[in-house]
């Protein structure tokens, strides 16, 4: 598998103080890779500055071009496309209209191709179509986010904390389609603090603590690891039992 993004030696920092030190990470075509951490680690931010909110001090490539001289608009035309945390959706707009404002630099044909490609994945959403997205649930809130940057077939989505606030069922869900993502020819940068659903899901991780990423490997490795085990997919069973 050939090389679709890569940074090397990544600094970001807000003022002078340093959120990100040091970072380095690949991810391959067909490939889904997912970087987990506790809150403030500085997941958001590494996403913030890959796609380039945030000024970011290092090297970085994708799909073999620097991304030093790109503007956001330049690198979701080159294919790179960032689900945010909070969705930032249109919500005075309905599901369709949201979705179409994801198309907006690709040709009517493939518009329409996208649209097809959208509903398929999430058949909510089409029966949704006309309703307005804050009428919408957290997980169809969620499915429309994703949906609508898929309308610009991006080659890699970077999903920022897909899973937060919704509920186990609509979760599995959302991972499911993520696989499906990577079927489909699309790579996936999963940022997520449930650590358990992303491991499962991964080929390869990161573990990020204090702005530095302190392990990294395939995903079952990392899943396998004790310290993982005991600081972050312990998380996912508060309230159950111990035996």
């Amino acid at each position: 598998m050939s090389t679709l993004l890569s940074v090397a030696d990544v600094h970001v920092a807000y003022g002078k103080v340093e959120a990100v030190r040091a970072v380095s990470l690949d991810v391959a075509e067909n490939e889904i890779v997912t970087i987990i951490g506790a809150n403030g680690a500085g997941k958001t931010t590494l996403l913030n500055a890959i796609m380039g909110i945030l000024p970011l001090k290092g090297r970085a490539s994708f799909a073999g071009g620097d991304m030093a001289a790109l503007d956001i608009e330049d690198r979701v035309a080159a294919g790179l496309c960032l689900v945010p945390e909070h969705r930032e959706l249109f919500s005075t707009m309905n599901v369709e209209d949201n979705l179409q404002l994801g198309a907006f630099r690709i040709a009517k044909a493939v518009a329409l191709r996208s649209f097809e490609r959208v509903y398929t994945l999430f058949p909510r959403l089409k029966e949704r179509r006309k309703q307005l997205a804050g009428t919408l649930s957290g997980g169809e809130q969620q499915m429309l986010a994703m949906g609508r940057a898929l309308m610009g077939a991006p080659k890699l989505l970077m999903l920022d904390e897909p899973s937060l606030g919704l509920a186990p069922i609509i979760v599995a869900d959302i991972f499911r389609t993520i696989g499906e993502l990577r079927a489909a020819g699309v790579s996936v940068l999963l940022v997520e603090q449930n650590a358990q659903a992303a491991l499962k899901i991964a080929d390869r991780a990161y573990v990020m603590e204090l702005g530095e990423f302190i392990l990294n490997g395939p995903a079952s490795d990392i899943a396998a690891n004790k310290r993982v085990a005991a600081s972050y997919l312990g998380f996912q069973h508060e309230g159950e039992s111990a035996i």
